[in-house]
């Protein structure tokens, strides 16, 4: 009886290995080439002169009313021509990046097949970590300062954000706004309902990234990763418990949904949480929900998230 267990166990695994690589097979197959324009380089190495090229160039990024002294003092002070170099240093040869951006509307096309390939635009920005990276329909927008590395002496930031500034988030941010975008938005505004819009794109990074790790898709470390998984069943029950997830309170958003040091269960367990933990669990749900229903990711976007919790089977690992 073992024996026949286990065989069967394996042949499951290697048909799912096969389902796997045939879905990857076709995702190779599709034509792909993302355009990159590099507008920081374009924009720190032109004269102050030749300006108005630039800005006739790129127009989007030179909003109206916005005096020419501006950009020119950007242009020219030290600081920003520091961060040029340093950008230069790290994405001097941006091919790699690129390939990834490749791989990634590759798999956007599988999924999305109506999705323009959209156009990459790099650019220094003003080290705005809440718009490190924007898809814009047409265009990808990924401001480079924001990506050399958690340790980089230019951040001032706590270690919850720094910790991202790595190359290898352009493109779990890239797909985050994407979700975004594409997610409708519901009147819905329950903590739950939250918990699995954030589910819903972080779920989009199992399909769309399938080369990346939990924590990158997360935003958070393995040790923070392996916390959240070692007390799925303690943090399920405490919202069960007090109530929550059907609460309205706009405070649970901040406590476990948006980036934070750590989540807010006001308990001697937040010291070791990490922040997000309401995002994390509404992943499980809609993880559980994907395994047992036939849909698509396009279909789970517009699915309500009363309907995705009900047909979750959601159940916590003890």
């Amino acid at each position: 009886m073992k024996i026949y267990r286990f065989a069967v166990l394996l042949c499951l695994f290697f048909l799912s290995c096969d389902q796997k690589s045939k879905v990857e097979k076709e995702v190779e197959e599709i034509p792909v080439n993302v355009a990159v324009e590099r507008f920081d380089k374009v924009f720190f190495e032109t004269k102050p002169e030749d300006l108005a090229k630039v800005k006739k160039q790129y127009p989007f990024f030179f909003p109206t009313g916005t005096d020419d002294k501006v950009w020119i003092q950007k242009m020219q002070e030290p600081i920003w021509k520091e961060v040029y170099t340093e950008v230069q240093k790290k994405y001097g040869n941006f091919e790699p990046v690129h390939q990834e951006f490749n791989a990634l509307f590759q798999h956007v096309k599988y999924y999305f097949p109506k999705t323009k390939t959209p156009k990459v635009i790099t650019v220094i920005g003003e080290m705005d970590y809440t718009a490190k990276a924007i898809y814009a329909d047409s265009l990808v927008i990924v401001a480079l300062e924001l990506y050399l590395g958690k340790e980089h002496e230019f951040y001032q930031f706590p270690n919850y954000l720094k910790q991202n500034f790595e190359e290898r988030q352009i493109m779990p941010d890239v797909v985050s706004s994407f979700s975004y975008r594409n997610i409708p938005n519901s009147s819905d505004k329950t903590l739950l309902s939250q918990m699995i819009f954030e589910g819903k794109q972080l779920y989009a990074k199992d399909l769309l990234l399938p080369n990346y790790t939990d924590p990158e898709k997360m935003g958070y470390t393995p040790e923070q990763l392996k916390w959240c998984e070692e007390n799925e069943a303690y943090m399920w029950r405490y919202f069960l418990e007090n109530e929550m997830l059907y609460s309205v309170d706009p405070k649970l958003n901040t406590r476990f949904i948006t980036p934070a040091p750590f989540s807010k269960f006001y308990l001697e367990i937040d010291n070791d949480s990490p922040g997000r933990t309401g995002a994390w669990i509404g992943w499980q749900i809609v993880r559980s929900y994907m395994k047992n229903n036939t849909v698509s990711l396009a279909e789970l976007f517009k699915t309500e998230a009363k309907e995705i919790f009900e047909k979750s089977k959601y159940k916590p690992k003890k």
